[in-house]
């Protein structure tokens, strides 16, 4: 009633993005660093090198599979989107051969164990301690998990029509949430100002306003990538395990929240970081700490390199969640009451914190753009 229809793409996609080959080719040559860890793998497990080598080929790979995208965006002026989708991949990639590397280490330990008679009394499935090959990652790259192991639950069969009616919903949400971007975000965030520059009352109105429409985008999206997309894959690959999500919108507190909301990146934080470091001896505080260190940096790394804009917004935000972590604690206690913990949580996440970050990046994008335009 008060814009029309208003359908504008060039943020998200331009004409020069359709011809960015460079961040196109990254995407088709990063299945060359899972390779590479299989190579390290086998050498290791043919014994043909040391475990002080095979882990330093690893940490190489993995190095290099965030770098390269990295430097490719860098240097190409391309559409935020793209430099997402691209940076969300090699993320994916990174966390899943951490796991590949880990899980193969501990097996072969546990081989180890076995070979010298050293692994007494533990129960063992032979198929759990089965080196990796290439039909084994193949299908652990493409699988809803991050966490490898070498064998995993199967369903019996693939339901078509199911997939099929899946794959409607999700192209019917992934354009709502378009329109919604489109058509109220947009406005709203064209006419407002810096939140740190511009008049504090005025930052807080088009807080208030954008939070509705972030908070339907973001519900889309969670249904869209947690609900429809992790089961269409999960049903065509025959994965087993389904759980994706918990009900996070009931989360008491916001440490709730963030065990249940990403099911497949909490399992690897547990098992790959947390774990790990309460048995070197850390406590409980620090490797949740270390937890929320690295969920911060790839969080702005994912935000902050497609947008070519290192001002640390993500990696705050999420910092923010540890004293939030508390305070949602504290008052729980304090009242007795399970609905103050979760009031805090939609306040900050829906109402506070999602309108923040957007008014926060739009205008440092839009202020690196005029930069370069004046040039």
């Amino acid at each position: 009633m008060k814009y029309g229809l208003l359908i504008r793409a060039g943020f998200w996609f331009s004409g020069t993005s359709l011809g960015d080959w460079p961040l196109l080719m990254c995407c088709l040559t990063l299945p060359i660093f899972p390779l590479a860890a299989l190579v390290a793998e086998k050498l290791a497990q043919r014994k043909l090198i040391s475990e002080h080598v095979v882990i330093l080929l690893h940490i190489v790979i993995t190095t290099s599979v965030l770098v390269y995208p990295v430097v490719v965006i860098l240097k190409c002026d391309s559409a935020v989107l793209s430099g997402f989708v691209l940076m969300f991949l090699a993320s994916i990639i990174w966390l899943k051969l951490v796991s590949f590397a880990h899980t193969n280490y501990d097996i072969r330990m546990l081989s180890k164990s076995i070979e010298q008679g050293t692994a007494h009394g533990i129960s063992i499935d032979p198929e759990n301690i089965k080196g990796p090959n290439l039909k084994r990652l193949v299908y652990f790259m493409w699988a809803p998990t991050l966490c490898y192991q070498p064998s995993y639950p199967r369903t019996t069969y693939i339901r078509k029509g199911w997939v099929v009616r899946q794959l409607i919903k999700c192209v019917v949400f992934t354009g709502l949430m378009g329109f919604i971007i489109e058509q109220y975000i947009n406005p709203i965030v064209k006419n407002s100002k810096h939140p740190l520059k511009g008049n504090f009352l005025n930052a807080i109105e088009r807080v208030l306003k954008l939070s509705v429409p972030t908070l339907y985008v973001w519900l889309c999206m969670f249904y869209c990538f947690f609900h429809l997309w992790l089961n269409i894959l999960a049903e065509l690959l025959r994965f087993g395990d389904r759980e994706f999500y918990k009900d996070w919108w009931n989360a008491k507190t916001v440490e709730e929240y963030w065990r249940m909301w990403n099911m497949p990146v909490h399992k690897w934080i547990i098992r790959h970081i947390y774990f790990p470091c309460i048995r070197n001896g850390l406590s409980k505080g620090v490797a949740i700490l270390i937890s929320f260190l690295v969920s911060a940096a790839f969080h702005e790394l994912c935000i902050a390199v497609p947008c070519h804009i290192f001002k640390s917004w993500a990696f705050i935000g999420i910092m923010f969640q540890i004293p939030l972590v508390f305070l949602t604690k504290y008052l729980q206690d304090k009242f007795n009451n399970t609905m103050v913990g979760n009031m805090i949580f939609w306040f900050f996440f829906s109402i506070l914190g999602q309108p923040m970050c957007v008014l926060l990046y739009y205008h440092d994008v839009m202020n690196r753009q005029q930069a370069q335009s004046s040039r």
